[in-house]
């Protein structure tokens, strides 16, 4: 990545600007603008999350908003309420307090003499999801949004549910934000940082429990789901994914619904200019372009760029820490795009020349099923896989090249219900999202099916293309869930994750299904039994003229100046209990402890997962996540540790936390949660 230090306007900064809210409460924002700001006025781009601009997102801050402001912008950090250095109490996610907190943030930067009255909004994850959400409540003064791995709808797309399964995820992401919030204000912008501290810990929520109580898709869901009313989308959009992430879908469903302008790459959870896989792009060039476009007036030509740009794969060997994926830019100029049609292949399973035949139990290691152009009749196949099965399924939204994509496949393939297509003779392209339908019977009232669309190679090794799970009690809809009745036969529907994939030619399409992915989706209370007695599959078949795009290479900022106290050192491995039979996930990650040599603070983090569970138990699902926090500088030191364990029995899903905070060597504070959550459909 290149690094810029001449810009086209001096940049000076100011690192804690009060922002006063309307009931007294004073965020801190931490600005960079143009030094003659004040007599040329210049837009303002604000990013607002709780990840605290002092020391959580302050390497990749450094990268980018100083770029930003030397192009002209008064590029703006705002930590949220409760969170970081500002005052107040976080009290859950994209509340309606956090979202007009946003709005008067915006009206207030309007306001300001250096500011030309006109607001830009960008971020990332929280952020890339509280930009749409804010503009979804019409700001006078908001004119764009630059919006990266986020969601429209809160049920169906984030770390909660997916297909109406709990993800595992939801459990985890309590844990890290009872760590993330548990840190005071840096006592060197607040004198008051001790009681503000007290007053964060005493009242800190922890929102597992609360998340996973919801289980369906009811208004807790369907407030900050911008899905709700898309009409209400009146701004300019532009909506960033990556492949490689958990939010690859919004992507499609603002580019279809809002006219939004799309780009997709191979990447994690991470800004396209420093993500991995793999080509990084430049993120802040194409940015700056938005701006210039929906907040300067420039008539740059933004508003015709393609709908829909998207990095398509390459066939290559799995690899969970991947640092390039190959493949090349494809822009669709219009989305949904004519390029695509559906192409459906038939479930089938050997039948030899007389009657379908039952065909082998899931349990066997052998293929048993064929995907053909043809319907080839009814079949009765049995579906009931190991809890064990889906440690390769990699993290909900990786974040760097810890091992944390899907691995080989092979193994879990090995384990599931596999329905194989034939080796194609010349590159299969597939853009969209694959969509299944299976008749089916459960002998149980609650379970799930998840199906992962893969690439297997000649060599038999098999890369996950896509995934997409369904919770039979959703099958007539996530608002109105029902459990299954035993031993009846339904028809469910299935969306898979979008894609982009070049098939190679000698490989084969696999729909492998399975009725558990641990750690993933929570497991159901039951050893589930599907009978499978037929399916087709409708797969998105791009075909014709393929244009191209070449984005800028990645720029940035100078980073920040720092010096590292202690290296860290991440691990991630499976055990496996050969007396009980228990298998266990455990990612261990010391990411070391650095000093910022611009204002002295110290910081550290380490944390710790466990995920088991027997391969012949659901209620033996046992998680239990370790975070610690640590601040210091000169003789100050502050720590915090969070636990969080989750368990179930079959009728409840058991929460359990503790938050321990130090102040140097002296306890301050503890306080432990308990809470068993009714399970009614998961």
């Amino acid at each position: 990545m290149k690094t810029v230090t001449d810009f086209p306007r001096k940049v000076i900064e100011i690192e804690d600007m009060g922002i006063v809210m309307p009931d007294g409460c004073r965020l801190s924002a931490r600005v960079w603008m143009p030094e003659d700001a004040a007599d040329d006025p210049v837009p303002a781009v604000l990013e607002y999350i709780p990840y605290r601009k002092r020391d959580g997102t302050l390497p990749r801050d450094e990268l980018m908003h100083p770029y930003v402001a030397g192009h002209g912008y008064a590029s703006v950090r705002v930590d949220m309420r409760g969170n970081g250095d500002s005052q107040g109490l976080m009290s859950d996610e994209y509340t309606a307090q956090e979202l007009q907190d946003a709005c008067d943030v915006i009206a207030w930067l309007a306001a300001q003499p250096w500011c030309s009255g006109s607001v830009g909004m960008m971020g990332k994850s929280w952020g890339g999801f509280n930009c749409p959400q804010t503009a979804f409540l019409q700001p006078p003064a908001l004119k764009a949004v630059l919006s990266v791995c986020s969601t429209a709808d809160r049920f169906a797309d984030d770390i909660h549910y997916k297909g109406g399964c709990l993800l595992g995820e939801n459990f985890g992401w309590g844990a890290v934000m009872l760590s993330y919030s548990s840190r005071p204000p840096d006592p060197a912008l607040r004198a008051d940082w001790r009681e503000d501290w007290l007053k964060r810990l005493e009242n800190m929520p922890y929102l597992a429990p609360r998340w996973a109580g919801h289980q369906a898709r009811d208004d807790y869901w369907r407030h900050g789901s911008i899905c709700e009313d898309y009409g209400r989308m009146q701004v300019p959009v532009l909506s960033f994914g990556g492949w490689a992430d958990g939010y690859m879908n919004t992507v499609d469903a603002l580019v279809r619904h809002v006219g939004a302008k799309g780009i997709v790459g191979p990447w994690v959870h991470q800004y396209p200019h420093t993500a991995v896989p793999g080509p990084a792009i430049g993120f802040l060039q194409v940015a700056l372009r938005w701006w210039d476009r929906w907040l300067k007036g420039i008539e740059n030509g933004a508003e015709a760029d393609p709908a829909y740009r998207v990095w398509m794969m390459d066939s290559v060997p799995p690899d969970a820490s991947a640092r390039i994926r190959p493949g090349r830019w494809v822009a669709e100029a219009e989305w949904p795009s004519p390029s695509v049609r559906p192409v459906t292949l038939h479930l089938a399973v050997e039948v030899g020349l007389s009657a379908p035949q039952r065909a082998l139990p899931a349990q066997s290691a052998s293929p048993r099923g064929y995907l053909k152009t043809e319907n080839g009749g009814g079949f009765s196949v049995s579906l009931s896989t190991p809890q064990h099965l889906g440690m390769q399924a990699g993290e909900y939204f990786p974040m760097g090249l810890n091992a944390e994509m899907p691995g080989d496949q092979a193994g879990e393939d090995a384990l599931s219900l596999c329905f194989d297509g034939e080796a194609v003779e010349a590159p299969l392209e597939l853009l969209g999202a694959a969509r299944l339908r299976l008749r089916l019977a459960s002998d149980r009232p609650l379970g799930f099916v998840v199906a992962r669309l893969c690439d297997v190679a000649p060599d038999g090794r098999s890369v996950r293309i896509a995934h997409g799970m369904l919770n039979l009690c959703h099958r007539g809809g996530a608002a109105a869930p029902a459990p299954m009745v035993p031993g009846e036969v339904v028809e469910v529907d299935l969306v898979l994750d979008q894609m982009a994939y070049r098939l190679a030619p000698g490989h084969r399409l696999r729909l492998a299904l399975s009725t558990s992915y641990w750690p993933f989706v929570w497991p159901s209370p039951e050893v589930a039994t599907l009978t499978v007695s037929g399916g087709a599959l409708a797969l998105p078949l791009r075909a014709g003229e393929v244009v191209g795009w070449e984005p800028p290479a990645p720029e940035a900022a100078p980073g920040w100046k720092h010096r590292v106290l202690r290296k860290g050192r991440t691990r991630r491995f499976v055990e496996e209990d050969l007396i009980t039979g228990t298998r266990a996930l455990v990612v261990e990650d010391d990411l070391g402890d650095v000093e910022n040599l611009t204002h002295g603070l110290c910081t550290g983090e380490t944390m710790s997962e466990r995920w088991e569970i027997r391969p012949d138990d659901p209620l033996s699902a046992h998680a239990v996540h370790r975070w610690e926090q640590r601040l210091s500088r000169g003789d100050w030191a502050v720590r915090t540790e969070a636990w969080a364990r989750m368990t179930a029995t079959a009728s409840h899903l058991i929460h359990e936390a503790r938050l321990t905070a130090w102040e140097g060597d002296q306890q301050g504070f503890e306080r432990h949660w308990r809470e068993e959550v009714a399970r009614h459909f998961v």
